[in-house]
């Protein structure tokens, strides 16, 4: 297939094709409002049935919960506790189909150790659970994607966990699962979806909706972000993916239906590979939540928490007292027990928390426990709750609902539709040791950008045989070459250091100073793709700096008021309008409400 790059002209021509939209006979089939992982799949659903879709977020791709989850990929052990074995089911039948089919390079088998302290009753309790984990995943009649369970003793235990405290378990049972980087598998889906004719706009807000005298929604106004402009787009079906801001968006319609929404906060921090002995992950029951000590390539990621938040849902932090809780759930098990100073990083995301009721008003739902799709005005589809690894069925239903009996003659195709990077992965696999050869590439090194772009390797190649420079690792951040910098402002739709630093790659927690150091060498290599200047050059750099400094100030503080007010001073580039600004400048024939687009589904933990 032809694979389409998300560029700042790209971005452009998306603005102006909703522009168009607004003249009759152009309306789109579908408007797509949020960019987390649940809108990026209804894109990409909606597009490849045929119909005209446009997605817009009015942040970065992935910016909101999407980014911040325990980026996993994953059945759910804990659902089996509530014997909803559909639901298991369903979302092993989509991690094994991710893994074989969908998305084999960002999605990699992990497996963890799930520690016993009694050795009679409890092996026999979680090892029942275990084997029906796996039988679950073996009756979909697909190839299976990941071994089965295993019993170990502890000293089997200890041979693969050598940091296991020794009077933690008497041994464990060992079972897979699979991880993923959340934001780079939304920037995928919509690029995907890009690359079969979806229009994609981040950075753009929505901040009313059109609707008729009868209430139907017919469209929406939006602004761009980055220049202020008003642009009205007309849409025969909107659809609302905006997680947290659910019922932000909702209020849009002017209508007092829709679905109920809660914010939950969960943490995650960082430390090195080195500093815990263990070669796979761990997974504990805490009175709280679950808690995972998942391991990746150069560090682990410890997590997570489950916490009410009331604050404002841009950026929400981890605080002191979150720290404190991993950390102190961790050293229950650690036979040498980690401390503040070990952590490199941290995040914090938000769940979208369904509640079961629906509002007033509402039409008709659709309801699993995971995730509902509801209508609360004719042309407005909402949908909320569920996790990052159904990702897929959500927007399937999504898109059902809204083009209801249409459904039958454009049934939903994502199921067979692999992702970008997907297609010719094998070939570049088998070339792996030559090209690593001639450019100087360990095999790490290879891994990491196999992983990371699949074939779209090739893409990056071109920008190191125009450029040899390109090839070299960044100065201060050496696990990125410098190609995949550029190729993050060429190809991926970064258009701010943050979008880099946060999403494209990982660097604001996994080193110590944020990135903050690598800095200059990034601004040096996006800014000619961006055509910055040298005043916003530097404005981009100071405003990352002070994101950095903020964040880092509010992992201080004890307590969510504290610690929002402290990560509050840094001001975002391209901030969202006000409530009062969309009141002020909402267009005719629209409803004034609260600003809107902003939205990334999926799970923070489990």
């Amino acid at each position: 297939m032809r694979t389409a790059p998300l560029t700042a002209q790209a971005r452009q021509d998306a603005l102006d094709a909703l522009r168009a939209s607004a003249e009759r006979g152009n309306e789109l089939d579908v408007l797509v409002i949020g960019g987390g992982v649940t809108g990026a799949g209804i894109a990409l659903d909606a597009v490849s049935r045929g119909l005209s879709t446009a997605i817009v977020e009015a942040q970065d791709w992935a910016s909101g919960t999407s980014s911040r989850s325990s980026k996993l990929v994953h059945g759910g052990l804990r659902y089996l506790q509530m014997l909803d074995f559909h639901l298991v089911r369903e979302a092993l039948t989509e991690r094994d189909l991710l893994i074989n089919h969908l998305a084999p390079h960002l999605v990699k088998p992990v497996s963890f150790l799930y520690p016993l302290e009694n050795r009679i009753w409890e092996r026999a309790y979680v090892g029942a659970g275990v084997a029906l984990y796996d039988t679950l995943a073996s009756v979909n009649g697909a190839k299976r994607a990941l071994p089965i369970h295993r019993h170990l003793t502890r000293k089997g235990m200890e041979r693969l966990f050598p940091d296991l405290r020794h009077d933690a378990a008497i041994g464990a049972v060992r079972y897979w699962d699979a991880a993923v980087d959340d934001a780079r598998l939304v920037e995928t889906l919509v690029r995907t979806a890009v690359s079969y004719g979806a229009r994609a706009a981040s950075r753009t807000q929505v901040h009313a909706l059109q609707t008729t005298t009868g209430g139907a929604v017919t469209g929406a106004e939006v602004v761009d972000l980055e220049t202020g402009d008003h642009i009205d787009v007309r849409a025969r079906h909107v659809i609302n993916a905006t997680g947290v801001w659910t019922e932000q968006t909702e209020s849009l319609a002017g209508s007092e239906g829709g679905l109920r929404v809660l914010a939950s906060k969960g943490i995650h921090i960082v430390v090195p590979r080195s500093r815990i002995a263990g070669e796979v992950g761990l997974i504990l029951q805490t009175e709280k939540s679950v808690l995972f000590i998942i391991p990746w390539s150069r560090y682990w990621v410890i997590g997570t928490t489950d916490t009410p938040w009331v604050q404002e849902l841009t950026h929400p932090v981890a605080t002191s007292a979150d720290i404190d809780y991993v950390i102190e759930h961790a050293n229950a098990v650690l036979s040498r027990p980690i401390t503040r100073e070990d952590i490199i990083g941290t995040w914090a995301g938000l769940r979208p928390l369904l509640q079961p009721q629906v509002k007033a008003g509402t039409t008709s739902a659709k309801v699993s426990r995971e995730h509902t799709v509801a209508s609360p005005a004719p042309g407005f589809t909402v949908i909320a709750g569920g996790k990052l690894t159904t990702y897929r069925v959500m927007a399937k239903d999504a898109v059902d609902f809204a083009i209801g009996s249409r459904a039958t003659t454009l049934p939903s195709i994502t199921n067979d539709l692999p992702l970008v990077g997907a297609e010719g992965l094998v070939v570049f696999q088998r070339q792996a040791r030559a090209i690593g050869q001639k450019y100087g590439w360990s095999r790490p090194r290879m891994d990491h950008l196999l992983h990371r772009y699949g074939s779209l390797i090739g893409e990056l190649i071109d920008l190191v045989d125009d450029d040899p420079s390109l090839a070299e690792p960044l100065a201060n951040a050496d696990a990125y070459i410098r190609a995949e910098i550029v190729y993050a402002a060429s190809h991926e739709g970064a258009l701010h250091l943050d979008d880099v630093l946060m999403h494209r790659t990982r660097l604001n927690y996994e080193q110590a100073d944020k990135g903050v150091g690598a800095l200059d060498e990034i601004a040096d290599l996006v800014g000619p793709v961006l055509g910055w200047d040298d005043a916003t050059r530097s404005r981009e750099i100071a405003a990352y700096v002070a994101r950095a400094e903020a964040e880092d100030a509010a992992a201080q503080e004890t307590d969510d008021v504290s610690a929002e007010k402290v990560r509050l001073r840094a001001a975002d580039l391209a901030p969202m309008l006000s409530v009062e600004d969309a009141k002020d400048k909402v267009g005719a024939g629209t409803k004034p409400g609260s600003p809107a687009g902003r939205g990334s589904s999926g799970p923070v933990g489990t």
